[in-house]
């Protein structure tokens, strides 16, 4: 298992400069962002897959510090209501796609998108609950009309590339829990081993999840394909009086039920190293990327407190024979 980094929290520098300081904290792998939400800064996507020589020089960049790459980035909503978001978020993840098998990266990260409430929406509609009945109406149109069928024709494409899509489950798109990952990768037909987790752990905490009995389901499915370092803090107070759906912003910390942390700010470095041990017996020991989105920390402080805990939690070496006991 090696500890990666996703490049965003570095987008006011260039690649050169990025990658030297990655090298520098002993971090092994790196994520960049193509397209999508997610900045563009460190790849010319459009360079790249027009020619070989800028592809050769990137991949020189990373490799001679003796960096991977575990997965190209890709955040957004191709199936936005807005046609212009989404042509350009789908035009987005198909050149990503098509990067990806050009570099030999397995892993696409992004998200499953959500679509509004009908054909004539402007905005995505986000249903989290079963009543009044108009909402299941809501869920039928999209899982239906819009979810399976877009997702069914990108699976193809994914297979065609022998590229994966890891799915980043996040509220407010349609693939946000285990259940909702799961359906469509089955409801993609053939093809539904193209389709699984992107895993973040700060995505499942202010929901109820508990992340490892997520991994442990997901790890059985054979979906769980890239994972992302990132922790999640409960206010005790706030949470108490208003519950976890909140709208402030992300700004507003001490008004929040929850925020993001720094690895080991949300939960101490035994809750890491748990989860780091179950990703192994799942049969995960590819990368751990670090997503910095502490609003206490600076980009440097947050990244080196992360990877210090990072450090004493993965497991980098083979088990090797159980020498004290029969298998």
């Amino acid at each position: 298992m090696k500890i990666g980094i996703f490049t965003a929290l570095f987008g006011d520098k260039g690649l050169t400069e990025t990658l030297d300081i990655v090298k520098a904290e002993g971090i092994e792998a790196v994520e960049f962002g193509t397209g999508g939400y997610a900045n563009t800064t460190h790849l010319a996507v459009d360079k790249m897959l027009e020619s070989k020589a800028e592809r050769d020089r990137v991949i020189h960049e990373v490799e001679s510090r003796g960096l991977t790459i575990s997965a190209l980035s890709c955040h957004g909503n191709p199936i936005h209501p807005d046609k212009k978001i989404a042509e350009l978020h789908h035009e987005g993840f198909q050149k990503t796609v098509k990067l990806a098998s050009l570099l030999g990266v397995e892993c696409v990260n992004g998200f499953s998108g959500c679509p509004g409430d009908g054909p004539d929406a402007i905005n995505p509609n986000w249903v989290t609950c079963a009543w009044p009945d108009e909402y299941r109406d809501i869920l039928d149109y999209q899982w239906g009309k819009v979810v399976i069928p877009y997702w069914t024709e990108q699976a193809a494409f994914l297979k065609e590339h022998n590229v994966k899509f890891c799915i980043e489950m996040h509220p407010g798109f349609v693939c946000y829990s285990n259940d909702t990952l799961l359906k469509l990768r089955h409801a993609v037909g053939a093809n539904g081993d193209r389709i699984g987790a992107n895993f973040d752990p700060s995505h499942l905490w202010w929901q109820g999840i508990d992340p490892i009995a997520a991994i442990r389901e997901l790890g059985k499915e054979g979906a769980l394909y890239h994972v992302h370092a990132k922790d999640t803090r409960i206010d005790p107070y706030n949470s108490a009086r208003n519950g976890n759906l909140d709208t402030k912003s992300y700004g507003d910390i001490l008004g929040r039920s929850w925020v993001f942390r720094s690895v080991g700010y949300g939960h101490d470095t035994a809750w890491w190293k748990d989860f780091c041990s179950n990703l192994r017996m799942v049969g995960y020991d590819f990368v751990l990327s670090i997503e910095h989105e502490d609003g206490l920390m600076s980009s440097m402080e947050g990244l080196r407190k992360a990877v210090s805990v990072l450090k004493e939690s993965v497991i980098s070496e083979s088990a090797g024979p159980m020498f004290w006991a029969k298998d």
